[in-house]
């Protein structure tokens, strides 16, 4: 990583800049190009320093007062394909498979979703669970409370 990367990453760490064209408004700072910062950020993701750009709403903000966690029991041979699915469902917003630790903790696929109300949040679920069918053997729902974490990689200057 070169030094202007870590410019890039202090420069955008709290978030783009809410301009017109945030990654001109970045390069000005910088005092370099924006295709500069673009080849940089390209870089950056290719060799895995950062894994993605994207949006991160609040969406307590946006009138979404019921999020939550779906845990899904699914019989292991199975979790690629039928994660790959509810992953693609327009109201789940991420969706991942973790491990199981058992006996305590059965559930091993993981589905965010969010509704304006909680019945909204019902109705999804229960789409999910029919696209499982017969291959759900348990789940659950987790309501978040509060918004924990809503930023992205953070880097501390170095003191020499």
């Amino acid at each position: 990583m070169i030094e202007l990367d870590h410019q890039i990453i202090k420069a955008t760490q709290a978030g783009l800049p809410l301009t017109p064209q945030p990654y001109q408004t970045i390069a000005d700072k910088l005092g370099v190009s924006v295709e500069l910062v673009m080849q940089r950020l390209i870089a950056m993701q290719e060799t895995g320093i950062i894994r993605r750009i994207g949006v991160v709403p609040n969406h307590y903000r946006l009138g979404y007062k019921f999020n939550g966690m779906t845990v899904w029991n699914i019989a292991d041979e199975h979790i690629d394909h039928l994660g790959k699915q509810v992953g693609a469902l327009d109201f789940v917003s991420h969706c991942y498979h973790r491990p199981r630790h058992e006996p305590e903790w059965m559930f091993n696929l993981f589905a965010m979703v969010h509704g304006k109300t909680e019945a909204d949040v019902k109705q999804q679920i229960q789409i999910i669970a029919e696209l499982l069918g017969e291959y759900n053997l348990g789940q659950d729902v987790l309501y978040s409370t509060r918004i924990l974490k809503k930023t992205g990689l953070r880097v501390r200057s170095q003191r020499v």
